[in-house]
């Protein structure tokens, strides 16, 4: 009986770590999405507004850098997944 009761709390517990780990992986989705798209968006629409105001052909120049610059917060942001990852990991071996 005290089997089936530690087996059941046990099941419980694996299940919400399981489901954190899903939000955190859906969060993680989500971040890196808008780390890559926010540059690219207002970069573009930085050069729509200075083509438009002083007839500067800024817009390629200014998605190239915007894409450059998603692309530097995509990598920070994952280096720093990657690196609590492993911390984890050890924590877990370790335990």
């Amino acid at each position: 009986m005290i089997h089936a009761c530690l087996d059941s709390k046990k099941k419980g517990e694996d299940r919400l770590k399981e489901k954190k780990e899903i939000f955190h992986s859906l969060a993680m989705v989500t971040q890196v999405g808008i780390s890559m798209l926010a540059p690219v968006i207002l970069c573009v629409a930085l050069g729509f507004w200075m083509e438009q105001k002083f007839g500067w052909y800024t817009t390629i120049p200014l998605l190239i850098l915007g894409i450059l610059a998603g692309t530097r917060n995509t990598w920070i942001l994952l280096r720093q997944v990657i690196k609590e990852e492993e911390k984890e990991k050890k924590n877990e071996k370790n335990e």
